[in-house]
């Protein structure tokens, strides 16, 4: 078979897999980072415009939500499929999980268009942020299709074995949207309306190029028109794995909505700001081991699927522990050079104290987060759904949030915001790991 992740060694599979998928991920992180990095820096701006911009971070992880719900729930059942050689089976998780993503995007295009004023309010937004944020959000909501069908099908191209054209999905509409930015933000004055529609403008460019790819004649198996009309017995499958995927990003969007009001609250609109300077900082420093982990899933996934246990055994051994090391050192980044990273978002003097004092904070103890990646992607990738949706809700849902809500009640201010998440890291990710190793990854070895 092609791409058998049954041969060779299996750390080389993952790295194969792995890096492509990496650079993929990080070019795909280009087009929100990048519009920050521009809209931090606008004339006259300062802070309001970047607080405007983390108001919309939740119905864009809402959007990221219900693409893991069904992207990240039919990869899996298809990389298992293929290993168990199910070439039909297979095909129809590929057909299913388009019309599922393409239906979803739909709905939620028009009920966040539709409700975006009372939701931003909601979010932590005043009169002078909403401003940037609905000039942002109107635009930016066009391209919910294009950025779901996306996202969500790259990762049929990866599990067939051609990460390098899954990294060209989003190469293409990065380099595109890094050219039409500072075009329409500056050289058009559209301001962040601008940096949307560079965003939407570039979706489009990578959905079309993964649609292309997986209608014609290299994919191993294509959409095919047989199997878009939805399986509902399929779709309880599809759902029941992504549900972890969905439930993370889920919990991610509520935490973002405590994370805003609570900080709007407690320090006004510059701490929401310094909030998503923090976030922006997160996604890049957390992409390569969530990159590590996601490139991991259709090797564990294939071996699964193959009987081959213990070549599994070595999968999850490898990336815990690459995992551990890189995050360690990306800890020590952040303590060495707060102010530098910082600088790249804003040079709004306000921000760098308040937000060198809130990163150290939010960032102590970080390769805890190697341990949730790496319990979470090994259960996703062997099926163990309920795990997987309990660990994903108990890191964010029972600890962040609340603790979110409570520490600063608890005479820490805005402290108490940037420590539930190092809190919620330690616990959750210790908890989630253990429990793989003693009910998954030991059992292995004696199956």
């Amino acid at each position: 078979m092609a791409n058998d992740f049954s041969r060779g060694k299996v750390w080389q599979n993952i790295i194969s897999q792995s890096i492509p998928l990496m650079l993929a991920q990080l070019v795909h992180l280009l087009y929100n980072v990048v519009d920050r990095i521009y809209i931090g820096h606008l004339p006259g701006a300062d802070s309001l415009a970047l607080t405007g911009i983390g108001l919309t971070f939740p119905l864009v992880t809402l959007v990221a939500a219900f693409t893991n719900l069904f992207g990240t729930g039919g990869t899996p059942l298809f990389s298992i499929a293929r290993g168990a050689k199910e070439e039909q089976r297979a095909g129809k998780i590929l057909g299913n999980t388009f019309s599922l993503l393409l239906g979803s995007s739909l709905v939620i295009l028009l009920f966040c268009y539709l409700f975006r004023r009372p939701v931003l309010y909601l979010f932590g937004a005043s009169d002078a942020s909403y401003v940037y944020a609905d000039a942002y959000l109107k635009i930016y909501l066009i391209g919910t299709p294009f950025a779901m069908l996306a996202t969500g099908l790259n990762g049929f191209i990866n599990a067939q074995g051609f990460p390098r054209m899954g990294m060209l999905t989003t190469l293409m509409g990065a380099v595109l949207n890094l050219i039409l930015d500072p075009l329409f933000i500056f050289g058009m004055d559209m301001g962040v309306g601008g940096a949307a529609l560079a965003t939407v403008l570039s979706q489009m460019v990578s959905c079309a190029w993964v649609l292309y790819f997986l209608t014609g004649r290299k994919a191993l198996l294509r959409i095919e028109k047989k199997n878009l009309p939805v399986d509902w017995h399929l779709t309880g499958e599809i759902v029941s794995l992504g549900m972890s995927g969905f439930i993370m990003q889920g919990t991610n969007c509520l935490v973002q909505v405590v994370c805003n009001a609570t900080l709007k609250r407690y320090g006004g609109d510059l701490y929401v700001g310094i909030m998503t300077v923090i976030n922006s900082v997160r996604e890049i420093l957390s992409l390569p081991v969530s990159g590590l982990t996601s490139g991991a899933q259709p090797v564990l996934g294939f071996n699964y699927g193959a009987k081959q246990k213990e070549r599994v055994r070595q999968g999850i051994r490898f990336t815990g522990a690459v995992g551990i090391v890189y995050t360690l050192l990306a800890w020590f980044i952040v303590i060495q050079c707060p102010h530098l990273l910082l600088s790249v978002f804003t040079e709004d003097a306000a921000m760098l104290e308040p937000g060198a004092r809130a990163l150290h904070l939010y960032f102590f103890g970080f390769f805890f987060m190697a341990f949730q990646f790496t319990g979470q992607s090994a259960f996703t990738a062997l099926g163990f759904s309920k795990q997987a949706i309990f660990f994903s809700l108990l890191r964010k849902a029972v600890i962040v949030a609340p603790l979110t809500l409570l520490l600063p009640r608890f005479g820490l201010g805005v402290d108490g915001v940037f420590l539930a998440e190092p809190i919620s890291n330690c616990i959750g990710g210790l908890a989630c790991f253990v429990t793989m190793y003693f009910t998954l990854y030991r059992r292995l070895k004696t199956d």
